[in-house]
């Protein structure tokens, strides 16, 4: 018997499916850390939340307009699907500007990941998170050059579907890693 979803469908479902198994692992862990070392708060006090709030509303808008070119391109309009994954695109360049001087602030202020458990989650979560922003970049450039000649448009949908992947994983991220703290925004 054939199966009426198509094979890619199925194979990005089943990376996601992968994915989603690193980082719920990743989360749970820090988790259990988390509720066993209420000194934490402290260290999280040193995070530049603005940046993660900052970084949380370009992911959210990337979100947007990768949903405006799949929508663009499944109504025909490739060169304007273009245009919003372009926008995508530089979005997420954005958003590693963002992290590269967060992480530049964090190691010169000696948060490095040797200083406790809660700076060595924190930056193989949010690294490991950078990790796949770059390999969505990579995917949505590959896209992105095949809409601005008309080929393979179906392929919008998936790094569509890996790119709000990555977008919800941050959204898991940043309260847990950035807003541990009790005080305000620093």
């Amino acid at each position: 018997m054939k199966s009426s979803v198509p094979i890619w469908r199925l194979g990005i479902w089943w990376f996601l499916g992968s994915e989603i198994v690193v980082f719920g692992g990743l989360i749970v862990c820090y988790l259990l850390y988390r509720f066993h070392h209420p000194e934490w708060a402290s260290e999280a006090a040193h995070t530049l939340t603005w940046v993660g709030a900052v970084n949380t509303v370009v992911l959210l808008t990337s979100s947007l307009t990768m949903i405006l070119a799949h929508h663009e391109v499944e109504h025909g309009n490739a060169r304007s699907g273009a245009t919003y994954l372009g926008l995508t695109i530089l979005a997420g360049i954005i958003f590693l500007l963002l992290k590269s001087y967060e992480y530049h602030h964090e190691i010169t202020e000696g948060f490095l990941p040797s200083r406790s458990l809660f700076w060595s989650f924190y930056f193989l979560m949010t690294a490991l998170h950078g990790l796949h922003i770059v390999g969505g970049l990579v995917a949505n450039v590959v896209v992105w050059s095949g809409l601005k000649r008309r080929f393979a448009t179906h392929r919008i949908e998936s790094v569509g579907l890996y790119w709000h992947f990555v977008d919800v994983v941050w959204i898991f991220l940043f309260p847990l890693l950035y807003l541990s703290a009790s005080g305000g925004m620093r």
